[in-house]
């Protein structure tokens, strides 16, 4: 069932979306199908060809990739600021990382092919597109470095803040083991990191619930990686509600 973008109340929405033109958002507004996005949600699998793009609203996606042993690791989150899918549009076709929906909530999604006809038009899309995947490929590549040189507890502060920013609260619904799994960690290293936090005043944890009570001071616990992607993208892209 397809609604207009109207459908998605503020502050819930995409930045890419409401960043085009009107007649392009006109254009490709019967094409967006606005669905909910249940935790847990598996959107694609490594090497699915991938049928659809997703601009989330309310949701978060995370992209992990997962070894042969089991073992995984994200390597980027997708919110209200970008897109699902990049592969389509830059030819790929399919990735060897997984999406699935961290946050739950919403997205509009789209047909791929309808995504491809719209990227070849040469208008504002494109132009959006291409600068999110820049921000998109930032974040990855800090969060490499940031895995391999920063501390587990500045590591979750990073994914913390980077969550934070594509939701409209400071609270997020995640259980440390799914936490662990996004970091690729051990469980138990995430309590340790997440009790100091707490100790600290700066989060509040209770069964799955994450509150974080005092940001200033989780953006100073954290490393220099967040402060490097948020202002690539705010650089990259339009300010939401553009």
């Amino acid at each position: 069932m397809t609604y207009s973008m109207e459908a998605c109340a503020e502050p819930q929405r995409n930045r890419l979306l409401t960043a085009l033109p009107p007649t392009e958002l006109q254009r490709i507004e019967p094409h967006l199908q606005y669905v909910a996005m249940p935790l847990g949600t598996v959107l694609s699998e490594s090497g699915d060809l991938l049928r659809h793009v997703y601009f989330p609203t309310d949701s978060i996606v995370s992209l992990l990739y997962v070894t042969e042993e089991g073992a995984s690791a994200e390597i980027a989150v997708v919110g209200n600021e970008g897109v699902v899918g990049v592969a389509l549009f830059m030819g790929g076709e399919t990735t060897p990382s997984r999406a699935i929906v961290q946050s739950a909530g919403y997205a509009f999604r789209m047909l791929a092919q309808h995504l491809k006809d719209e990227f070849h038009r040469n208008g504002a899309l494109q132009l959006l597109l291409l600068r999110y995947t820049q921000a998109l490929i930032t974040q990855m590549t800090l969060t490499v470095v940031c895995n391999r040189h920063h501390t587990l507890e500045q590591q979750l502060c990073r994914w913390l803040l980077l969550s934070l920013d594509r939701l409209a609260s400071n609270q997020l619904k995640m259980t440390q083991e799914l936490i662990a799994d996004m970091l690729g960690v051990r469980r138990e290293s995430v309590s340790e990191s997440a009790g100091k936090l707490q100790r600290l005043g700066v989060i509040g944890y209770n069964r799955g619930h994450i509150t974080v009570l005092d940001r200033q001071k989780l953006e100073q616990l954290s490393c220099e990686c967040y402060d490097v992607v948020k202002r690539e993208t705010d650089r990259l892209l339009p300010p939401q509600g553009h």
